[in-house]
């Protein structure tokens, strides 16, 4: 029996859950605005699954379709499982990898106490000097550097990428935002929000991302139309997508 237990709600939605096999699937139930009637499921790099319905759908409707996607979900959760696996919290010293643009650099801290504390990019190596060695330095000296590249690259970027969009009129506010579960967003007045870690991607996937915010600013919602346009701009955007979703817990720890 796929028995659901008795919903709970929490600050941003309701806790509900079925079975599926052996394993008993907790999801969280948030509001999808501006929404059809579909219901929209994502399992995120962390484990947790978000269904995305409409206000109105009762719960047994949404539970129905999120039981629908259950091997799917299952599957989905076994793969992240198995990559938190051997995924080790960054200990910010040298030897360790970064990724920039897609690529991977050896973290190289240098303890000089005369130098300017900063980051440089040489030769393969991320440098980071600091005047003296802690963790929590050389990682506020890596983020701020890190959104200061993507402040930069996602400009330049989304000035590309306008190029292919002629449904927007006009060059769409940038803001550079950390968030835990996005690489990005466009508000309903087309403010796009972009997570700086995705500099760390390749620049296709970042194209992509842009793109998708993009296409949000003609049509706000996951539609048919808004697939279209995804199609157009972005031929195999759904490659570029696996490619990001596999690369997330690289970049993102």
């Amino acid at each position: 029996m796929n028995a659901p237990i008795k919903p709970q709600s929490t600050k941003s939605g309701q806790t509900m859950s079925f079975r599926y096999g052996d394993e008993q699937i907790i999801f969280e139930r948030v509001k999808r605005p501006h929404a059809t009637g579909k219901v929209l499921i994502k399992v995120h790099p962390d484990c947790r699954v978000i269904a995305s319905a409409p206000e109105e759908a009762d719960s047994e409707a949404v539970l129905s379709a999120v039981k629908k996607r259950g091997r799917w979900i299952y599957e989905q959760l076994r793969h992240f499982r198995k990559q938190l696996e051997f995924t080790t919290p960054r200990q910010y010293i040298s030897g360790e990898s970064h990724y920039y643009l897609g690529k991977q650099y050896l973290l190289k801290v240098i303890e000089a106490p005369e130098q300017v504390q900063g980051v440089k990019l040489l030769r393969g190596k991320l440098e980071v000097s600091v005047r003296t060695k802690s963790a929590d330095k050389v990682k506020e000296l890596l983020t701020d550097w890190y959104k200061a590249r993507a402040k930069e690259t996602f400009a330049k970027r989304l000035d590309a990428m306008l190029e292919q969009t002629l449904w927007v009129d006009g060059r769409p506010p940038l803001r550079i935002l950390t968030m835990q579960t996005q690489w990005g967003s466009c508000s309903p007045n087309g403010l796009i929000t972009l997570n700086p870690h995705l500099v760390k991607a390749p620049r296709e996937c970042i194209d992509y991302v842009i793109l998708h915010e993009l296409c949000h600013i003609a049509e706000h919602n996951h539609s048919e139309r808004f697939y279209r346009l995804m199609g157009q701009v972005m031929p195999k955007w759904e490659k570029t997508k696996e490619r990001l979703d596999g690369m997330v817990t690289l970049i993102n720890i």
